[in-house]
């Protein structure tokens, strides 16, 4: 296994006719996306480029699936870039990716020829009614190895430059096979998916859809505002396991749907992306016993995770839900600011080396050497490790626990104050929904934004009792709902700027 189409080959000869992707428009068997990928590979073979990256701007859709796979087929690799996404950011990534193709649709083109500056706009459409050259394409697909790049996902930078993560072949085809033998996927799994295809947790359900020949459904966006009817769909399309923020996750539980809709299809419950209050994850497993929930926790710099946690325990709402241990094939490193290893009562850095293991960022050599190091702990021959950034620690069980974000660990009042220890002892009230801790340095102020039926004194009272008092919120403030960003995250950067224009 060299390549990512080396999985569409496969399965496409097993399951030709069996529905791979269906999104709001239609559905697309795997015969169906392996002819279309080739299609795309053809036209993008014939402008005479290997190992480029090609940008594709296209609504989340089967066609986007097929287009990243065209492009592996080509022997170059992709960027997604969302339909929804601002222009202001898509045009900071392009400055960094320059690519030499855009991929869109005829009711995109306009869009995306006026800021595809030096790159060749195609659209899909016409890629579609050009024969797929099969002898040529299997020719450039022959000669694809495992360290060829796959993709390259743009996060956010703390600068607000976007930082394009370069994954490999090798690193989707090891995490693939860790999710398949772990989660039981089969040709009979469905898979609904919420995240878009620019977020590195979609990289499970494209993948893992093409590895085992599941099935996977796009899921309305619309939906996720209304829990009845999402659970309605997911009922009618039979699907089986889900891999989502745990923003939607809470919705569903903060909106009062679970117990008003058996779920006798869904079997399994992954989530991943950040932390999952344990109140709404309680509330899913009394009313879902049946299913099996998983824990996910990484960088899209590892691919997409490396760690996780079956819930196999009794998780208090007042808890942190673990993030477990290290998947097979990753290994971790947890230093203290000195470069130590942690002792069993402290905290550090969570760094990770392995198969899921990124390059590093796509035209940005700084940043690249400054996350991607040197394993500090091995002077004897080159070992890379990549520096997350999240501070974890062991729990009394022996599991790892994610205690916050360097960034987001502040000095206040003399005291060294982790945010995400404020947001979960808030999280663990009654009648909070959400919330978010930002801290305002200028004015040494902690400012909380938190939904849900409490009052601003009730959390007031009640957070005094769960934690010390210089740890305390300044400032707190009610919102009807928090504001969620493209990925389905709390839009921490939103909450920022409201505390910067007071």
């Amino acid at each position: 296994m060299t390549s990512i189409t080396d999985y569409l080959n496969h399965t496409a000869e097993k399951f030709p006719e069996k529905i791979a992707f269906v999104d709001e428009k239609r559905a697309i068997t795997f015969s169906e996306l392996r002819m279309e990928a080739r299609k795309v590979a053809s036209v993008l073979i014939g402008m005479g480029v290997r190992r480029q990256p090609v940008a594709v701007f296209l609504d989340k859709s089967a066609s986007c699936v097929a287009a990243f796979l065209g492009i592996a087929y080509s022997g170059n690799f992709y960027t997604p870039l969302d339909t929804m996404m601002p222009e202001t950011r898509i045009r900071k990534i392009l400055d960094t990716l320059k690519p030499m193709a855009v991929i869109t649709d005829k009711e995109h083109k306009e869009q995306a020829v006026s800021f595809a500056e030096g790159a060749e706009v195609f659209t899909y459409e016409d890629m579609l009614n050009i024969p797929a050259d099969d002898s040529t394409v299997s020719h450039v697909e022959s000669q694809i190895i495992d360290t060829d790049i796959c993709y390259c996902l743009f996060t956010s930078g703390s600068t607000g430059v976007p930082k394009g993560v370069i994954v490999p072949h090798r690193g989707v085809i090891a995490y693939t096979e860790w999710v398949h033998d772990t989660f039981d996927f089969t040709n009979e799994t469905i898979i609904g998916n919420q995240t878009p295809l620019y977020f590195s947790m979609s990289v499970q359900d494209i993948y893992q859809t093409i590895r085992s020949g599941c099935t996977t459904y796009f899921i309305p966006r619309q939906l996720f505002s209304f829990p009845i009817k999402l659970l309605d769909y997911m009922n009618e399309h039979r699907i089986s396991s889900i891999y989502w923020v745990p923003s939607a996750l809470c919705l569903v539980a903060n909106l009062r749907a679970l117990g008003r809709r058996e779920m006798p299809y869904l079997n399994q419950i992954l989530f991943a992306g950040e932390a999952m209050p344990a109140k709404q994850l309680n509330m899913w497993r009394r009313a879902l016993p049946h299913v099996k929930y998983y824990n996910l926790f990484g960088p899209t710099e590892a691919t997409d995770i490396c760690t996780y946690y079956a819930l196999d325990r009794k998780i208090g709402d007042d808890e942190s839900v673990p993030i477990g241990w290290p998947c097979k094939n990753v290994g971790i490193e947890i230093l203290d600011e000195k470069n130590h290893p942690i002792g069993e009562d402290r905290q550090g850095e969570l760094c990770v080396k392995g198969s899921f293991l990124a390059y590093g960022y796509y035209n940005n050599p700084e940043k690249t050497n400054a996350a991607f190091v040197q394993n500090p702990l091995n002077k004897a021959y080159p070992e890379i490790i990549y520096r997350t950034g999240d501070l974890v620690k062991w729990n009394e069980h022996g599991e790892l626990v994610y205690v916050g974000r360097k960034d987001f660990q502040i000095k206040h009042m003399g005291y060294r104050i982790e945010l995400g220890e404020i947001e979960t002892a808030a999280g663990s009230i009654e009648h909070v929904d959400a919330n978010a801790c930002i801290y305002d340095s200028k004015r040494d102020r902690i400012h909380m934004f938190y939904a849900g039926k409490a009052t601003e004194d009730e959390l007031t009272a009640t957070l005094a009792g769960l934690i010390p008092e210089y740890m305390l919120p300044n400032d707190i403030h009610h919102l009807r709902s928090m504001p969620l960003n493209l990925n389905g995250k709390i839009d921490r950067n939103l909450l920022k700027t409201k505390i910067e224009g007071n």
